[in-house]
């Protein structure tokens, strides 16, 4: 039997599904977003490949353990992390063996003040883990793109960003966004397709398959 291949995604994975991304996933066997304590549970199977994208970070569940990460890489295990928690997680334990895919990862490693709850949301609790507000980190990458192409004043795309950087991540909404764009922008909104980098990062890593397993 082959060495295990897990996914541990939610959201991410509805989104890119509903985007109509590449998500080649048949040979993983997919798991809730990843909590406290998850990783220990697999001491007793073979190690193989652990791919980490979203995970919990608040009271409900706790967020996944260095040490719990730490102890699998050791165990053999070989763990990649990426879009969500698994980004957070991958830049900081890089050194310690864990890999990171995409461009939220690279963003945590080039900027040590971006904050962990750029990627956090909120969502349904079971699958298949619709999200009920938009994480900053894709409204922060369409802001960029509007202000790129003129489209967009720079001063107001940062009140913007620093308005919603406030809120609670639950009421980070595309109707919040939207509240806030000049109209013409507003009116054309759509769900900041072509700017869901979480789960484009998800799509480009399942795609280019790099693990060595």
């Amino acid at each position: 039997m082959p060495p295990a291949r897990l996914l541990f995604v939610g959201p991410t994975l509805h989104r890119g599904r509903e985007l109509g991304l590449p998500l080649p996933i048949d040979d993983f066997e997919l798991r809730a977003p990843i909590r406290r304590g998850d990783v220990d549970l697999l001491r007793d199977r073979e190690p193989g490949l652990l791919v980490i994208a979203d995970g919990y970070f608040h009271l409900r569940h706790l967020a996944v353990g260095h040490a719990e990460l730490r102890d699998a890489i050791a165990a053999g295990w070989e763990v990649w992390g990426l879009s969500s928690m698994g980004a957070i997680r991958a830049a900081e334990l890089r050194s310690l063996g864990m890999r990171g895919f995409g461009r939220v990862f690279q963003t945590y490693v080039d900027d040590p003040a971006f904050r962990d709850d750029e990627v956090t949301l909120l969502h349904e609790a079971e699958p298949p883990y619709r999200a009920f507000s938009e994480p900053l980190v894709h409204i922060r990458a369409y802001l960029a793109a509007q202000v790129a192409a003129d489209t967009l004043a720079p001063s107001l795309a940062e009140d913007i960003l620093t308005t919603l950087r406030r809120r609670w991540f639950g009421d980070r909404t595309l109707a919040a966004l939207r509240a806030m764009l000049p109209p013409e922008l507003a009116a054309n909104l759509g769900r900041l397709d072509g700017h869901q980098i979480k789960s484009q990062d998800l799509s480009e890593l399942l795609s280019q398959r790099p693990w060595s397993r």
